[in-house]
């Protein structure tokens, strides 16, 4: 056991620090060059505080792989808080994401996608190329199948099981579609196709998992190989989310996610509310040696507001956070205050994957949360609600 370090203590442990501009793909970042001067920019992205739009991680994905330089406008999503009006005087309808190219705004994600082939040529392939049209086509399908499976209440286990089996059908054909080719993508190489089925294969993997128990990465041999070459990629890993934070952002934004009570389910379920998180199937990369001081580094520049958006009081909090993150940082336990369990638990549950820091950085802050709330107790934060995440609004951490 030990004694909680000082903020000037934990501030000398970490180093962490990434070039947000011209350095990996990442969720903090309001300029990309990729070495290029600013004079190269032709594009702005409008795209969610959260990083977690999936129509958003599309375009995203696709400016990365190609390098575009290119200006990041962040704007809140209806679920997490109030739409700037700034942007619905832009885009009346408010919905993400939007592109400025050379001036002209351009909304809908495959209409983006299709102008920015147009400016900068396609990515592998282009989106209306006869290879690339009927594996669209399979996305969509794909999307309904995983829909009526997750979003919509069944009466039986029988009335669940046919809508798994109309699932795993259409899963089928995906594998089917990865068969036929050499490697691990969707056509001979990396391209346009792979971009358009992440942000939602992304989904799918942790909604049902959670949900329904079922895990489309481990059960699919193609897509566990997607999976493992995708995630080989910086430029996925920098947009990539979590179990977490897939499986309580989705309900609002999908009007609902049903549990079917499988007992695989309640394990999963458990899984990743409580840990452990490393070792789950969201991501199977090695971990990077700076997963601690990143997370330590992101809790730092954020600590004012953390503190001050917890329901704790600000004192104990102030202590205990210390306590969590000197574990973190150290391997050894660390006793926070008595009566603080809730309120580290609270945090630990309100960690945003990628906007806060990436995967590996999270696992490693939600684990020392519940290991040093557990020293003191087994209470719970405030519960997540399904029906907003309001208690995530980014106007709680606007510049003051």
């Amino acid at each position: 056991m030990t004694t909680p370090l000082s903020w000037p203590e934990l501030e000398a442990l970490t180093d962490f620090h990434i070039d947000t501009v011209n350095g990996p793909t990442n969720a903090q970042a309001r300029l990309r060059l990729f070495g290029q001067t600013e004079a190269a920019v032709r594009v702005t992205l409008y795209r969610d505080h959260h990083a977690w739009c999936p129509y958003c991680q599309k375009i995203w994905l696709w400016l990365e792989e190609k390098q575009i330089p290119y200006r990041i406008e962040k704007v809140t999503m209806f679920c997490y808080g109030e739409k700037e009006r700034w942007y619905k005087r832009k885009v009346p309808s408010g919905m993400l994401p939007a592109v400025e190219l050379d001036g002209r705004l351009i909304t809908e994600s495959d209409d983006i996608l299709i102008a920015l082939e147009r400016a900068f040529g396609p990515l592998g392939w282009s989106m209306t190329d006869p290879k690339v049209i009927p594996l669209r086509q399979l996305e969509r399908l794909l999307f309904r199948a995983w829909c009526s499976w997750l979003c919509y209440p069944t009466r039986s286990a029988q009335e669940d099981q046919r809508n798994r089996d109309q699932f795993t059908q259409v899963v089928s054909l995906v594998e089917t579609a990865f068969a036929d080719t050499p490697g691990p993508y969707f056509l001979e190489d990396f391209g346009i196709v792979d971009v358009v089925f992440t942000p939602y294969v992304e989904r799918m993997n942790a909604s049902l998992y959670y949900y329904k128990g079922y895990s489309l990465r481990e059960a699919n041999p193609g897509f566990s190989a997607w999976f493992d070459a995708m995630e080989s990629r910086p430029t996925y890993r920098g947009t990539q989310s979590d179990f977490h934070t897939h499986s309580h952002d989705l309900p609002p934004q999908m009007g609902g996610c049903y549990e079917n009570g499988d007992p695989q389910m309640q394990i999963n379920k458990n899984r990743v509310d409580q840990g452990p998180w490393l070792g789950l199937p969201d991501a199977t990369y090695p971990e990077p040696e700076t997963a601690r001081t990143e997370a330590l580094q992101r809790v730092l520049k954020h600590r004012d507001n953390i503190i001050r958006v917890n329901p704790a009081d600000d004192r104990l909090f102030d202590e205990a956070l210390r306590c969590a993150l000197t574990q973190l940082i150290t391997g050894e336990p660390c006793p926070p205050p008595k009566g603080s369990d809730s309120a580290l638990r609270y945090l630990r549950d309100r960690i945003s994957v990628p906007r806060d820091m990436s995967i590996y950085g999270a696992k490693r802050l939600r684990a020392a949360l519940e290991e040093t709330a557990a020293l003191v107790g087994d209470r719970q934060g405030p519960p997540i609600t399904m029906r907003h995440r309001r208690d995530q609004d980014p106007a709680n951490f606007a510049p003051r």
